[in-house]
């Protein structure tokens, strides 16, 4: 049994064990999260699809550690004007391990 959920403005294909880094959530480590923006539901070759998403389908996480991603570097430069600046980001994310499916 498989599922596509929708956070962070991104798509993820979940199974029941899998961990994940998400965008940051609100929820303390060691607390429940429930997805309830569940695209599509796959249940032993039983497709269930959204319109947008499934009435009644939630996806149950654990959220097991908030971390931070690797750093992303962007380079801005002007030719011929003595202009160049480095700027860096890391995203804050967060880790979640998925427990079950409900469809």
């Amino acid at each position: 049994m498989y599922a596509v959920l929708q956070t962070g403005g991104k798509q993820y294909r979940v199974e029941a064990g899998d961990l994940l880094e998400i965008e940051l959530v609100a929820a303390e480590p060691g607390q429940p999260y429930v997805f309830d923006q569940v695209l599509l539901v796959s249940n032993e070759g039983k497709v269930s699809v959204g319109t947008p998403t499934v009435a009644g389908a939630k996806v149950v996480a654990d959220v097991v550690e908030h971390i931070r991603g690797e750093k992303k570097i962007a380079f801005k430069f002007r030719r011929r004007k003595g202009y160049h600046r480095t700027v860096g980001h890391r995203q804050e994310l967060t880790v979640v391990k998925v427990k079950e499916i409900n469809a």
